[in-house]
């Protein structure tokens, strides 16, 4: 198992130090084991969900707080893994699992409205390019005639 320091971590990551331990303070990120020093050691694990929590706060410029939701959401899933005995605990597993299902729907909703928009401005930008480039055009045919 790999023993990483926090500034390989950052490195790799593209985090700073202080937003890995801010991370780790407010529950985002599993605290590492530490040494009888108090050094982190982080895992490949750590680092790879520090890429994919950067990714998604990059890709959809949410909040901490919603990021923490989406965490949230990966480990009752996880948790609902284990199988359960009784009845009951397969209906509140059910239920857990039914309300993450309709908080998704409802984050994926965003996340299409959000694309959409997106693909607009692209559309909007790449018109932008194409008139610059054609008035680009009209001016070389200009000079090559002189």
């Amino acid at each position: 198992m790999d023993r990483l320091k926090i500034d390989q971590v950052a490195l790799e990551s593209g985090l700073t130090k202080r937003a890995i331990r801010y991370y780790e303070e407010i529950g985002i990120l599993p605290p590492p084991q530490r040494s009888k020093g108090g050094i982190r050691y982080y895992t490949r694990e750590h680092v790879e969900l520090l890429k994919k929590i950067k990714c998604t706060k990059d890709a959809l410029g949410i909040s901490l707080e919603e990021l923490q939701k989406f965490v949230s959401f990966s480990q009752t899933i996880d948790a609902q893994k284990a199988g359960c005995e009784h009845a009951t605990e397969r209906i509140k597993q059910k239920e857990k699992l039914t309300a993450i299902i309709t908080d998704l729907d409802e984050v994926l909703d965003i996340i299409d409205q959000k694309f959409l928009k997106m693909q607009q401005v692209k559309n909007d930008l790449t018109n932008l390019k194409e008139r610059a480039q054609a008035w680009v055009e009209k001016i070389d045919l200009g000079e090559n005639r002189s």
